[in-house]
């Protein structure tokens, strides 16, 4: 397979590939991921593939919108919007109550991690293409790409596209916290404190 590099702005060649069941790595707010349709299992299975990932590690969601919530969760915690309505788009990931409609190469538990990027490009890709399955763009075990080059040194001849955004940000990934509880609890501390978590909580908003 040949691996194409295009500038990131060129949303509809990636979104031919997506619709016809492929995978595309574009870059995000902290690293280049690599994607597919949510609903797309065929394509999900694809990514597990081209990174050698281990089938059991769920996959993130990406939306570009805190009510593309509803397409993948059912009974959305309040504390869940809470956190999404202040801090989305942005460096957060909740761990929702998973849609029984997505494929088990999503996750294979009752749970899922959603986020908005705070990237335009990841944004524009996602509004045209619905939720997207998204890992970082990597070779399992190996570092996670912030160009475009590095996916290509990666994954040349396993992907079809990359979607050339320039470097990103990089740097911590992501806050992660289950809110499928009472209290909010985290899984992997990031950008975002507890502290702030909970004032969020406190707020309202």
């Amino acid at each position: 397979m040949k691996t194409e590099i295009i500038p990131a702005n060129e949303i509809q060649s990636a979104f031919e590939i997506l619709q016809s069941g492929g995978i595309v790595a574009f870059p995000t707010d902290t690293v280049y991921g690599l994607g597919a349709l949510v609903f797309d299992n065929a394509a999900i299975e694809s990514i597990y593939k081209a990174k050698d990932r281990p089938i059991e590690k769920a996959i993130p969601i990406l939306i570009a919108d805190i009510d593309d919530l509803n397409l993948v969760a059912d009974e959305v915690p309040n504390m869940a919007r809470i956190f999404a309505s202040r801090f989305w788009p942005g460096p957060l990931t909740c761990i929702v109550p998973k849609k029984q409609t997505l494929p088990l190469a999503v996750s294979a538990t009752s749970t899922v991690a959603v986020r908005i990027p705070d990237h335009k490009n990841a944004i524009a890709l996602l509004r045209a293409a619905g939720p997207m399955a998204v890992t970082s763009a990597n070779i399992s075990g190996q570092s996670s790409p912030s160009t475009a080059q590095e996916v290509f040194d990666q994954l040349s001849t396993r992907i079809p596209l990359i979607l050339d955004g320039g470097k990103t940000k990089g740097g911590i990934p992501s806050t992660i916290v289950d809110c499928t509880g009472e209290k909010p609890l985290i899984l992997r501390e990031g950008p975002i404190s507890l502290d702030e978590l909970l004032a969020a909580l406190s707020n309202g908003s």
